[in-house]
């Protein structure tokens, strides 16, 4: 049985539809996250679990028990689901260690000590539980946000934009902690971002959301290597489309060279098999495309940005069509220059043209 299982679910403000007839579910343990852009009904999706909003259609169970609906709609207060803020919301006048017990009022007070030492612990702050938020760093500070959150011992825990007022380098680096603490919690967790590098280096499963529906559910693998929709491709990593001219039902031919796909292409509706002269957009990330120096093929280095490890180069092809490529930074190569490339591919993604 799925610990959160969300069934056919939709949602609108006034005739304003936000959330259309989303679906999708969790087990114990599992990270999942709803990555996309403003506007796509992801933050509203959360609030329709936590219980800040009522779904118009569908409904929202946790552990199999139904707890919003049409006809029913558990308070939030008593459906045992933590949220964690983009603004931590801590109480300035309390202590790490009073913030993290705020929501075990109920407790005795030994089992309220023993819970907070156990948190503080699991963050790593333990002996600065009498410290004040302000005498934190914005990293520890997130996370005596989630303790707080895990205190109670929730069914679920929601983030909603947690990293977004952190550096980009303590965003990479808390969104990994947050991991980590969540897996040895065994708490199951769902998170809400724009950003895929936060949704890659956290969730087992993401689901990419566009105007209130989810496009594809799957592992961050696969959605940056199998993109279900041009949407996904697009949405998710960088790369480009070249056309291609499809050879046989597994082998498609672009300016750089023929590519054999392990599974048959899908030319689409306008034919009835793939077959020679159809034509598809093949889909070429960054780390398809190799410098190599021996290579008859030639393309001009139009743009490049520097990473550190890696140059990102925009290359024009002699069609004047361009692709991307990630090169090992010793390889400086200068605007205006041509360099050798070849294609290395291990998943063929088309799509049919527009």
């Amino acid at each position: 049985m799925f610990l959160l299982e969300v069934d056919r679910v939709s949602h609108a403000y006034g005739k304003q539809a936000v959330v259309r007839d989303l679906s999708f579910a969790l087990a114990q343990g599992e990270i999942a996250c709803l990555l996309g852009s403003s506007g796509c009904g992801k933050t509203t999706m959360l609030r329709l679990i936590a219980g800040f909003e009522a779904p118009s259609a569908g409904s929202i169970r946790v552990n199999g028990v139904t707890i919003a609906s049409e006809t029913t709609r558990v308070p939030p207060e008593t459906r045992r689901i933590g949220m964690v803020f983009q603004d931590y919301a801590l109480f300035p006048h309390l202590s790490i260690a009073d913030n993290i017990g705020f929501g075990l009022r109920r407790e005795a007070a030994s089992e309220k000590r023993r819970r907070i030492e156990e948190m503080l612990e699991l963050i790593g702050l333990s002996g600065r539980g009498e410290r004040y938020p302000h005498e934190l760093s914005g990293g520890q500070q997130q996370r005596v946000a989630l303790a707080r959150a895990l205190a109670p011992q929730p069914h679920l825990l929601l983030l909603d934009e947690p990293f977004s007022n952190l550096d980009v380098e303590l965003r990479e680096r808390l969104s990994l902690e947050v991991r980590d603490i969540l897996k040895r919690a065994g708490m199951a967790a769902i998170l809400v971002t724009h950003d895929q590098n936060e949704a890659f280096a956290v969730a087992d499963m993401v689901g990419i959301m566009r105007e209130g529906r989810i496009e594809q559910w799957d592992t961050p693998y696969n959605l940056y290597h199998r993109p279900a929709t041009r949407h996904v491709a697009d949405f998710v990593g960088q790369g480009v489309f070249l056309p291609g001219e499809v050879l046989s039902r597994q082998i498609v031919e672009v300016e750089l060279g023929r590519l054999e796909s392990d599974v048959p292409m899908d030319c689409g509706s306008s034919c009835a098999e793939c077959k020679r002269d159809c034509r598809l957009d093949v889909l070429l990330r960054p780390d398809d495309v190799i410098h190599d120096d021996a290579s008859e093929v030639k393309a001009e280095v139009i743009a490049k940005a520097f990473r550190g490890a890696e140059f990102l180069y925009t290359l024009r092809l002699a069609s004047g069509a361009q692709v991307l490529s990630l090169v090992p930074s010793h390889h400086n190569h200068a605007i205006g220059e041509r360099i050798g490339i070849r294609l290395d591919v291990d998943h063929v993604v088309t799509f049919t043209q527009n």
